[in-house]
Order: structure tokens, then C-alpha cells, then sequence
């Protein structure tokens, strides 16, 4: 399937097509004429020659070409062929051989990286551009493959690199480790990975379709891990050393980075990256996706439109955050959201929102914002709403008393696994403020702050589901009542390991609904029937 094509033809030349035919061994398929005026004033207007100059010996010799190869089948020629496939290795020693050959190959592949990378940081000062300059970053990048492929030519690659696809892909990963990212690069421009955990250079770990799987690719070494993080941290002003280990940051597009590195990683600097879809999930899309029944999503549209103040719980990675931007999405246009968060994720459709983000304290140790502060800052705010992404110490004793002071429809969300759990939890953060509050007064405070608990969890063949959603009816005596609306029954497993069970109402109609009806509010009494 090999033709030869002359181009740049010259007539009279003494090297002829049909003197290469005879020195190649296999007749010369087209030859296109040299003609350098057409193509210098195509250049020259930017124009390519085949418009600009389309009846010029040269655009004529390339229509030729092409008619040539349609006439003769040449593509449909090469489609057709068999192309080789990988060849299934017979025997289990074969087999642990290629495994040895193949870790040997990986090897070799690290190691060229590395010298690469050393040779590229001693020739250019990767450091030196402006993050928020797009253009800079594009001719950086230019710069340094240039430098990366001169680099490789001076190697002896033979063995390393096996054809043009490999010398491409160790480019680009040279690049994503000296400009971006590195490996997680490809991970993070995939859309159906949704988180990305790395432990150390060798290991990555990525979650898709609610299942965690290995990578092939790795780093280079420890180091360009802990270039990665000092890449994300940098921009939005955050810090990671020997003093202060760990980091809470954010990536441009919202997805929120854990970092955590020696002394107190033992095994190398451990990353984790929760990613957040480009498009805020609507209740459309949650109903798709089975996370919950379109009454449930119309029930929960009526209690954030009737201001009722709501605790989104669940374990980590349940999609909490999540089921708070649809809630948030139900807020009226006319209100004033105000969101306090460690890290900056809710993302709501309204105009007016403000957002504020806690930040850490400087190298001197002073200057940290905490949740606790922010949220005392809102309540000077004059804010409709209050929506804090996570109630994990002390600010929740102020969010319970914003809920109690005139900030109804507020949300925030805790980490636990029921809805009983989630009230002994807000117990137990609201100690955490230190005003030495007796438990029955911690009690009455929720009962009267908080009107309901959506109960968000992640099941065990990775989809998320929404199992309770449930009213706090008030305190009896030492107990808080609670009274679920909703509740998702599990049923069993189906053949290909998902978990069958449907949603069901309880039948208890929620004590605002009345109140909602008496100021002329009309709420389908269908949405609390179960449909057969």
C-alpha cells in the first residue's frame, strides 16, 4: 500500500519519476510540478493555492492527484486490508515474561522522562509565566516542545521509543509535567471520571461509573508530584510545606483538591480530586439519573420555596454538595444568597449570591478565617439565605441561631448516615463552639432551627440516592421527633450488580403543607401517594 508521490517536480530535471520508479523498485503514482510563483502569492494573501490560484500547474497537479487515488481505489483498497492485531500470548510463562519486558520498557520510558525533565528545568525557566494569560501559556508551551523534541534528538531512544506515536506521547507527558499537571491531565479532561486519587508517584487511582480503578500512567517521581500541588495551590493564594502538610484548594473549573504530603504522607505526596460536572445538575437530571422521583423533586421545590430551613446529610462523596446546587436552584431570583465555604464549590444559578471562601493563615501563623467567622459576617450582610457547604465545628451553633432569627430557608450540609445520626451530630458540633450549652437546650435549638433532613447516600454499586427525606416535628421530652415523608426500600440485587428498590411515600402529609394552604398556596395532596 505504499505510493510514491513526487512533489516539487522540475521538467527537464536529469532525476526523473520514472528514474526513482526504477531505483525504488515500484512505479512513482503521481508527480506534481514545482511552481513557486503560486505558491509564495498564496502565502502571501494567506490563501491556499488550490482557491486562490486554481488553475496554477501547481493546484492542478494536487486535483490530479486526488482524482487519481479515486479513480484507482486506493483508499477503499486500504480500508478493506486486515490490519494486525495484537497477538493473545499462549502459555502463562509467555505471558510473565512479556509482564517482565513490559515493566522493564516502563522502566526505561521513566527514566528518559526524568532526564528530559532535568535537562528542560536547567535550559528554561518553566516558572516564568503569567497564569491568567492565555496566549503566554500557548507560546510557552510551543517554547518548551520545541526544547523537549530537540532534547530527544540528542538521546538514544531506539529502544524506548518504537514509532512516531510513542515520540508523541512522551512529549506530551514531558509537557504535562512541566507545564500542567502531568498524568491527571487526561484524567481530568475525561467527563466520565469523577474523582482522581493519587498516593504517591506510582500509584493513581481513579473513580468511574461509581467504580475506582487503577491507572497505567504514574509520575516520574516525588518530586513532580509535589509540583503538580505547588501548581494548584499557587494561583488561589494557598500554601503547602513541612509546617502546614495538607491543603484544601479548588481547580479553575470548581473541582475541589485535597493535597497531603510527608512527614505526614508516608508513602509520598497523596493527592485527591473531586470533580464537579461543566453543567450544574438540574432535578431533571437527577430524576434521570434515579436519584430521586419527580414528586420528590417537586416536594423539595415547595419546602425551599416556602423557606423551610434544611440539612442536607450523607457520607463522603455521597453527592451532598450536589443535591444542595439543585436546592439552591429553587431559591426565588429576588432573594440575597449568601454562601460560606472552606473551599469554593456551590455554584447557583441566581445574580445575587455572594460568595465567601475561609482562607488559612500566613507563614506568620496569623491572618486565618475560619467558617465560624464567615458566617457572623453574613448576618451583617442582610442575607435572605444563608448557605453554609459545610457544618463540621463550631459555626454550627451560629447557623442554628441564624436558622432561629428571622434566616429561614437557610441550608447547610453534615456528614451522617441517617437522619437520627444527623441530629446527634449537630448535638455534638454545636459543643464544639464552647458556650457550654446543656444538651436539652442544644435539642430544643434544633428542633426549632431545623425543620428538615434530606438524607443523601452512596450505595454500594456507586449510585447515589436520596433515602430519606424527613421533618423534624419538634423535642418530646429528651428526644427530638422525627417523621419521614419519603424513604427509598432497597429490594435486592438485579444480574448485572445494580441495586433494585423503588421510592415510596409514607403517607404523613408535613405540617407546613397546611400552613402553606391556608395562605392560598395550593400543594397536590397525589404528591404524597404512592402511584402502583
Amino acid at each position: 500500500m505504499i505510493q510514491i508521490l513526487v512533489n516539487q517536480a522540475v521538467n527537464g530535471h536529469p532525476v526523473t519519476p520514472d528514474v526513482i520508479g526504477k531505483q525504488i523498485g515500484k512505479p512513482v503514482f503521481h508527480a506534481i510540478p514545482k511552481d513557486d510563483a503560486s505558491c509564495i502569492a498564496a502565502l502571501s494573501r494567506s490563501t491556499p493555492v488550490l482557491v486562490g490560484a486554481k488553475n496554477s500547474a501547481f493546484a492542478t497537479g494536487v486535483v490530479d492527484c486526488a482524482r487519481k487515488l479515486i479513480q484507482k481505489n486506493v483508499l477503499k483498497t486500504l480500508e478493506r486490508l486486515a490490519k494486525p492485531q495484537d497477538v493473545a500470548i499462549p502459555s502463562q510463562s509467555s505471558s510473565a515474561t512479556a509482564g517482565a519486558g513490559d515493566d522493564k520498557k516502563r522502566d526505561q520510558w521513566t527514566e528518559l522522562k526524568s532526564r528530559i525533565h532535568k535537562a528542560l528545568v536547567e535550559e528554561m525557566d518553566l516558572k516564568k509565566q503569567d497564569e491568567n494569560d492565555p496566549k503566554a501559556k500557548i507560546i510557552l508551551r510551543e517554547q518548551t516542545k520545541k526544547m523537549v523534541v530537540e532534547l530527544l534528538g540528542k538521546e538514544d531512544t531506539k529502544s524506548v521509543l518504537a514509532n512516531r506515536d510513542d515520540m508523541n506521547r512522551i512529549v506530551k507527558e514531558i509537557l504535562d509535567e512541566a507545564l500542567g499537571l502531568g498524568p491527571l491531565e487526561d484524567m481530568l479532561a475525561d467527563k466520565t471520571i469523577s474523582e482522581i486519587m493519587v498516593v504517591g508517584p506510582k500509584k493513581i487511582y481513579y473513580e468511574q461509573g461509581g467504580k475506582v480503578k487503577k491507572s497505567l500512567i504514574t509520575f516520574t517521581n516525588d518530586r513532580q508530584v509535589m509540583n503538580v500541588i505547588e501548581r494548584i495551590v499557587a494561583p488561589i493564594g494557598r500554601r503547602i510545606d513541612e509546617k502546614t502538610p495538607y491543603v484544601d484548594a479548588r481547580l479553575h473549573d470548581g473541582s475541589r483538591v485535597h493535597a497531603i504530603i510527608p512527614p505526614c504522607a508516608i508513602d509520598g505526596c497523596c493527592i485527591t480530586i473531586r470533580k464537579f460536572p461543566d453543567k450544574r445538575l438540574d432535578y431533571k437530571e437527577l430524576v434521570k439519573f434515579g436519584s430521586m422521583t419527580e414528586g420528590m423533586a417537586d416536594f423539595l421545590r415547595i419546602s425551599v420555596e416556602a423557606h423551610r430551613n434544611m440539612v442536607v446529610s450523607g457520607g463522603t462523596g455521597s453527592g451532598k454538595t450536589t443535591l444542595v446546587n439543585m436546592l439552591g436552584g429553587f431559591i426565588q431570583t429576588n432573594e440575597r444568597i449568601i454562601t460560606c465555604e472552606d473551599s469554593a464549590e456551590l455554584n447557583f444559578p441566581q445574580d445575587h449570591v455572594v460568595r465567601l471562601e475561609t482562607r488559612p493563615p500566613s507563614l506568620e501563623g496569623d491572618g486565618e478565617i475560619d467558617i465560624r467567622c464567615l458566617v457572623k459576617q453574613t448576618l451583617r450582610m442582610r442575607p435572605d439565605r444563608i448557605v453554609v457547604g459545610e457544618c463540621r465545628g463550631g459555626e454550627t451553633l451560629d447557623m442554628l441561631q441564624a436558622m432561629n432569627t428571622g434566616h429561614d430557608g437557610s441550608m447547610t450540609t453534615v456528614h451522617s448516615n441517617t437522619p437520627r445520626d444527623a441530629i446527634s451530630r449537630l448535638e455534638t458540633l454545636v459543643q464544639y463552639a464552647g458556650a457550654g450549652l446543656p444538651q436539652k437546650a442544644i435539642k430544643e435549638m434544633i428542633a426549632s432551627a431545623v425543620h428538615m433532613i434530606v438524607q443523601q447516600s452512596r450505595l454500594d454499586d456507586g449510585s447515589r440516592k436520596v433515602l430519606y427525606i424527613t421533618e423534624i416535628g419538634g423535642i418530646q421530652g429528651e428526644v427530638v421527633t422525627l417523621q419521614d415523608i419519603f424513604v427509598y426500600k432497597q429490594e435486592g440485587i438485579g444480574k448485572d450488580g445494580k441495586i433494585q428498590g423503588k421510592f415510596m411515600a409514607t403517607g404523613f402529609i408535613p405540617k407546613f403543607i397546611e400552613t402553606l394552604e391556608k395562605k392560598g398556596y395550593k400543594v397536590p395532596r397525589g404528591l404524597f401517594v404512592n402511584k402502583t
